[in-house]
Formats: C-alpha cells, structure tokens, sequence
C-alpha cells in the first residue's frame, strides 16, 4: 500500500485541481485521513493526496436515491427472470459445476442460489460496475448525509483491503455503491468472507470466478445457511393474508403461530420454523410469499424482500433447465 500510495502522490499535483473542483469536501478528506493514520497507521499526508483524487458524482447520488428495489415486485421481477439471463446462467454453471459443487460440499448452499446471486448482482460476471470505487464511495461518504456512518466505514474497509491486497485504491471499479467484482461485495464483505477458493494465495472476486462463487457460498454459510432446508413458497390466496403481512424481512413469527391465524402455507412443515409473511405486487393483485431461515439469509446480502425473490425465482429457474450437473 505504502508503495501505491508513492506512486499516485507523483501524479496528484496534476489532478488534485480537478478532483477538488468536482465537489468532495477536502475538509472532511482531512478530518478522516487524520483518524485513518491514528486508528490504522495511514500515513495522514499521503491518504489524503489519494483522497483528494476522488470525485464527487452527482450519478451516484441520484442512483442511490432511486435503487430498482422502489419499483414494484412485476416490474423488478422482468429485470431478472429472462430467458438470456437463465440461459446465461446455465452455461456459467456448466462451466463452473466443479467449484460449484465443491462450494455445495463445503457450505452446504446448492448450487443454483450462489449461480442465482451472481445472475442477479452482475449478470454472471458482465456487469460489474463501471465507477471508480474510490469516487463512490468518497461521494456517498461525505455527501450522503443519511448514510454517511455506513460508506464512511465501508471507506476504512476499502483502504484496509486495499493495504491488505496490494490493490492500487485507484484503479478498481464497482457499482455506483462501492460494490466490487463477480459477486458485487462490499470492502467490509470482501474482508470478512471472500475466500481464496483456487487455493492460489489470492482472494479475487474481480477476474476469478473460481473464488466468487467460493466468497458467495461463504457468505451465505456464516449468515446461517441451512443445508436441505426450505427457502421459501407461495401462501394460497386467503382475506387473511394482508393482516398478517410484514413491512420488515425479519422472522418475526413462526410457521405455527401464522396457520393457527388461518395462513395456508402447506410447503412449510416444520412448525417451530421461524418465519415472516411478504406481500408483493404482482400483475393479477396482491401475492403472498412464507420466508424461512434461508430465505432471511439471502436477505442479509440485500435487505429487500423483491431481491430475495427475484434470486429464489432465478434459481428455481436455473435448476428446471439445468437438472442435472455433474462436476
């Protein structure tokens, strides 16, 4: 990191003007390079010439304001579920069945859900993003005051990663959140669960499948997967639906509690099961989906309801025209 950060100070007095005139505040620049070198050894002088070379992005902001997650579940829903991303999800599996399959042995995730979660995030790799990681998170940082604690964190993650891997801070692109690579992982999700899954003493969510799909099985592993566990199923249509339906994706009942309220879920046979009842909008009226414990997990990758969904249907989708694979 120390020899990165040498060699972008040769060039910040060419463009330190221009990052300065795109807006990032250079105060609040100065004030976290400062805590960066006193919590993390930094050296303050030369974090805040790297800093300084980020750049404000009014796109990010105007992305963030309005993610595809505000959309209704029939219209979110048409983003996902096509034919060229189950057909490109089928070749990536085929392509990738042995790590696949070791990643199912190792974390117990089948699988169609880490090839589903790719599917959705990047489309399998095609779309990883095209901002600077740097400018979006320095943008959401300091000039997203209603979650600036959280990218502001996710900025030390990125610098401490950066340090850790080698990686100029520079160069890496990602969404307009700061997400990186294959699996579009946040720099704290890249050091809590990436894994080096080729054993090739490198952890690379950017060019290295081998290691995305490893990274996603993890994730989903120490989020509390449960192998052979159900994720979640359709209620049939009852007037009692809506009265029982959850704004939040936490398992806030259980399985019990909501057939003893009248909910028909007969896909759900463990009655302690924890649980939560979802309503989304779909083209005929209102539909009602039963979360499990699996289907929680995937919601710690994106907290929203249509995102949980919209991989479940594309996994669902993935196993029907690909059932059977082997490595």
């Amino acid at each position: 990191m120390r020899r990165i950060i040498a060699a972008v100070i040769l060039s910040v007095s060419a463009t330190l003007v221009a990052a300065n005139s795109a807006g990032v505040d250079p105060v609040q620049i100065d004030e976290f390079a400062q805590t960066m070198a006193r919590e993390h050894h930094f050296d303050r002088l030369a974090l805040n010439n790297v800093l300084r070379l980020a750049v404000r992005l009014d796109s990010v902001l105007a992305a963030i304001s309005k993610p595809a997650e505000h959309m209704p579940w029939h219209q979110y829903r048409k983003i996902f579920l096509t034919p060229a991303r189950i057909e490109a999800g089928v070749k990536f599996w085929r392509t990738h069945a042995e790590a696949l399959s070791a990643a199912e042995a190792q974390f117990g995730v089948p699988p169609e859900y880490i090839v589903a979660i790719i599917g959705v995030e990047t489309f399998y790799g095609r779309n990883v993003g095209n901002y600077r990681v740097l400018d979006a998170l320095a943008t959401l940082a300091f000039h997203f005051p209603k979650r600036a604690a959280f990218f502001r964190e996710e900025l030390v993650n990125y610098l401490l990663l950066a340090r850790e891997e080698d990686i100029d801070p520079i160069r890496p692109r990602g969404s307009y959140a700061g997400a990186m690579g294959i699996p579009q992982f946040m720099p704290s999700s890249y050091r809590r669960y990436a894994v080096d899954f080729d054993h090739d003493n490198h952890r690379d969510v950017w060019q290295n499948p081998t290691d995305a799909i490893g990274s996603v099985g993890n994730y989903l592993a120490r989020h509390g997967w449960q192998a052979a566990q159900a994720v979640a199923m359709p209620v049939a249509e009852s007037a009692l639906n809506a009265a029982h339906a959850s704004e939040s994706v936490d398992l806030n009942t259980t399985v019990a509690e909501l057939v003893a309220a009248g909910i028909q879920a007969p896909g759900a046979t463990d009655p302690t099961a924890r649980a939560v009842l979802l309503r989304y909008e779909g083209t005929g009226g209102d539909e009602y989906w039963l979360g499990l414990n699996n289907f929680y997990v995937i919601t710690r990758y994106n907290r929203s309801p249509k995102y949980a969904r919209a991989v479940i249907e594309l996994a669902s989708a993935l196993r029907t025209a690909n059932p059977q694979v082997t490595p």
